[in-house]
Parts: C-alpha cells; structure tokens; sequence
C-alpha cells in the first residue's frame, strides 16, 4: 500500500509540475540571453582556450616576427619579373 501512495503522489506532482510548466513563459530578451551564454559556454575552449595556451607558448619576439611580412611571395615576384624580361 505504501508503494501505490507513493507512486500516486509522485505522479500526482509530476502532473502538476508539468501544468505549471507549460503555462510558465520567459520574455524573449531572456531567451537571447541564454542562447548566447550557452553558445559562449559550449565553445569556451575554441574561443579563448586555444588563444590563451597559444599566447603561453610563444615569445613576444616570436609574435613580432609572425607579424612581419613574408618575402618568399615578394621574391617569386621578382623572380617572375626578371623571367618575364629576359624572354
């Protein structure tokens, strides 16, 4: 008897919270919100994970060097150049 009362009472709150729920509405601002910090928590490592390990790993010399221009592109130019003088 004491397992029918309660599984009738349990069901009983699960029907009534279940009621509550479908009348319960947010305004929308709140459902941007959580969107967007959900989105933010889901993708945390690719967004400032790999930027944080990334910055640890490298020198400051090392960035000022990534962030010179590359002349192996300006040297097939010439090279480019020169070929197309000659012929």
């Amino acid at each position: 008897m004491r397992v029918w009362l309660a599984c009738f009472l349990v069901l009983f709150a699960l029907a009534e919270l279940f009621d509550w729920v479908k009348e319960f509405s947010l305004p929308l601002p709140i459902y941007i919100l959580g969107g967007t910090f959900l989105a933010v928590a889901s993708n945390y490592d690719k967004l400032f994970g790999s930027y944080l390990n990334h910055a640890s790993e490298v020198s400051p010399q090392q960035i000022l060097l990534d962030d010179s221009p590359s002349f192996t592109i300006s040297d097939s130019v010439e090279e480019l150049q020169k070929s197309e003088t000659k012929s």
